[in-house]
């Protein structure tokens, strides 16, 4: 069975774009195919700089015998039109079946279609993938209608098999298909034959082209790695810029520079985001110094010299970067030495923080008050916190931070340790913005909390206010992170913090019952990987108190835990007879039965029992709850699963006698009303 080989040259194909359009090609390709009747067993996709490659493999000669369907004219429809569509399909009338829908009676064509050979269904299928290819930003170039990401300038398309391989006829734009590429753009710009797809990937890299983007990083890291170590440095590893300069390469050659003496006493975390921005640098660490005193730069070429002209270069470059990075970092230390943060935060007044929520310096002061309100809920000084949260939004006027926005906080950290400030204002500066994502330390020094908590809910609160929520996938404003940071805050630190009185504090105009429901939206997306179930977080929101996301964590902890034990399982299920007998006589009598039992109208010892062991365990499963000790409360829920059981076995509720049947039903309102003291077993599913 003869395996596809595609690839698809052009010019350089931005980083960010080539592993999702790698993953178009595949999908749009084997789509094309499947529906079209070719199977195949595998398929791996490939993306360099300058092109998009795809292996299919085991694909059949001709595609099978298929069976389509056409729908026709209605029935009643005038004769010409029916006469028109038999013309068409090649049928008699006496061919046509008849479908019946809402809107009518319809002719139905049905056809065996024959097999068709495989390079004429893969030659459609690759020149429509190509025509409506979804990049995200595409261009034309010269009289051309071809929309591409860059200018496509070679197509590859080749079956083989054992006996050998040709190539798929297609035409694009004037670019003939055939079975030759083009290897390095310095190196090997030569055209190259291509038989299959390890042939493919064999003369490439005799070429100095690496297709395999996993194989390209894995060289960078390495060489880069033992660079660094073999002269005595530590490499900062970033994931997110390996995978850019991977993106950017076709064949690595790692090579290490030094930053000029004048520049070492700039923040480290300056010279690295410098470096990564404006570069694509790795930075290296000096372990005796702990400064980052050197580079990484990945080439994409090899030189006679070993790279020297390259790294004169880079460095040359480099030195223009880090010396506007030092005018910013030494301007800014004077001028917070000379005046303060007040310069700073004195300006936001003139920064629009959103047309209808006012300034950053509006929204300074409200933090400043929240941040106060908030504190002794958190253990933090109010005084210590209102003063953190005046300063912490400083640095966003800074010259730094204006060129480098990914610096906010942790700039504000430094400048505010210049000034005097404590250090829990310091640490606040930089840590009131975390979490940010999934992945990101929750600060828990009070005073961080504190501020970091007012942030995020004034965030929260004013966009409601304004009416501007998430809506399906957009979220413009990030309030979806915003309340997860919240109840990351809250329950990492096993904070208590009712949220309608913090959102009364932040605003009392936000809609509470709403923004409340969000943010148990977004409770049970945080907990959907920690394997409690949505059924339960449902029954312990639905107990009072469900503002304390807390509060119901440690429900509904507790709860899920019960409910695997045999002991939860059973007890859950006598809940719900009990509850469904209950409410079926309620509803049939007309009367809630909630006022106690009479022990005179006992008959059998297993209503005693179970009368007996209420009474004793009722209390204590109160006082358990009250003290917001649910394992136990658990645990004394446990013991009623025996006697209400044995109840359940040996009596018959619905008695003739009716005063028995009552005291039954009263007995049944007790099991119900002590199981939802715990949570509402209601919505558990059984």
């Amino acid at each position: 069975m003869p395996d596809l080989l595609i690839e698809l040259l052009s010019e350089e194909i931005p980083a960010r774009m080539q592993a999702r359009a790698g993953e178009d090609l595949k999908r749009l390709m084997t789509n094309g195919l499947v529906e079209a009747g070719l199977t195949y067993s595998d398929a791996a996709s490939f993306s360099t700089p300058r092109r998009l490659a795809l292996s299919v493999n085991n694909l059949p000669r001709e595609s099978s015998l298929m069976s389509q369907e056409r729908k026709g004219p209605r029935v009643d429809a005038p004769e010409k039109a029916i006469e028109g569509f038999l013309r068409t399909t090649g049928l008699s009338r006496a061919d046509l079946k008849v479908h019946e829908e809402k809107k009518g009676k319809f002719f139905i064509a049905k056809a065996q279609v024959a097999g068709r050979p495989s390079a004429e269904i893969i030659a459609d299928v690759l020149d429509k993938t190509i025509r409506n290819f979804p990049w995200p930003k595409s261009m034309r170039w010269g009289s051309s209608a071809l929309k591409w990401v860059r200018p496509l300038q070679s197509i590859l398309c080749i079956l083989s098999d054992e006996a050998g391989s040709q190539p798929v006829s297609i035409e694009i734009n004037g670019i003939l298909s055939g079975r030759t590429t083009y290897g390095h753009r310095f190196h090997a710009p030569s055209q190259i034959n291509v038989m299959d797809f390890d042939d493919y990937v064999a003369k490439l890299k005799k070429a100095f082209v690496i297709i395999d983007s996993k194989e390209r990083a894995a060289i960078i890291s390495k060489d880069a790695e033992n660079l660094v170590f073999a002269n005595g440095g530590e490499l900062v590893k970033d994931p997110e810029l390996l995978t850019e300069i991977t993106g950017l390469v076709e064949w690595p050659v790692v090579l290490m520079g030094r930053i000029d003496k004048s520049f070492l006493k700039l923040p480290p975390e300056v010279l690295q985001t410098s470096m990564k921005k404006h570069q694509k640098f790795f930075s290296v660490r000096n372990p005796n110094t702990d400064c980052i005193d050197r580079f990484i730069t990945v080439a994409n070429q090899e030189t006679k010299d070993e790279g020297a002209t390259i790294l004169a270069g880079n460095q040359k470059v480099l030195f223009a970067r880090l010396s506007d990075a030092k005018f910013f970092w030494e301007n800014d230390i004077r001028m917070v030495r000379e005046q303060g943060m007040a310069l700073w935060t004195n300006r936001l007044a003139n920064v629009t923080y959103h047309n209808k929520l006012g300034s950053e310096g509006e929204r300074i002061e409200r933090l400043a008050i929240l941040s106060k309100n908030i504190a002794p809920y958190v253990k933090a000084d109010p005084d210590v916190a209102e003063q953190a949260a005046l300063v912490v939004k400083a640095d966003l006027a800074s010259e730094m931070v204006y060129e480098f926005p990914e610096l906010q906080g942790l700039m504000g950290n430094y400048y505010s340790h210049i000034c005097g400030l404590k250090p829990e204002i310091s640490a606040a500066c930089q840590e009131h913005y975390a979490p940010l994502g999934p992945t990101d330390k929750v600060p828990n020094a009070p005073v961080s909390v504190a501020v970091a908590l007012a942030d995020k809910l004034d965030k929260l609160t004013s966009f409601w206010i304004i009416d501007e929520k998430p809506t399906g996938r957009k979220d413009p404003f990030a309030l979806r992170r915003a309340a997860l940071g919240t109840i990351r805050l809250l329950l990492e630190n096993d904070l208590t913090l009712p949220l309608r009185h913090a959102f009364s504090m932040s605003n009392p105009g936000a809609d509470q019952d709403d923004l409340l429901s969000f943010f148990h939206d977004r409770l049970k997306v945080f907990l959907r990987d920690q394997e409690i179930r949505h059924d339960v977080i449902d029954a312990a929101i639905a107990m009072s108190g469900s503002d304390d996301l807390t509060l119901v964590i440690k429900r509904a902890r507790a709860l899920g835990k019960f409910l695997e034990s045999d002991d939860g399982e059973n007890l859950l299920q006598s809940f719900k007879r009990a509850n469904n007998i209950l409410s079926q006589a309620e509803k049939k009598d007309g009367v809630e039965y909630s006022f106690g039992t009479d022990e005179k109208l006992v008959e059998i010892d297993a209503e005693r029992t179970l009368m007996s062991v209420l009474k004793v365990e009722t209390p204590k499963i109160s006082a358990a709850v009250r003290a917001q000790e649910f394992a136990t409360a658990m645990k004394y829920l446990a013991s009623l699963r025996a006697p209400i059981d044995h109840f359940f076995e040996a009596v018959q509720v619905n008695t003739e006698n009716q005063m028995v049947r009552r005291n039954r039903l009263n007995l049944l309102s007790q099991i119900r009303s002590t199981c939802l003291s715990v949570a509402d077993l209601s919505l558990v599913e059984g």
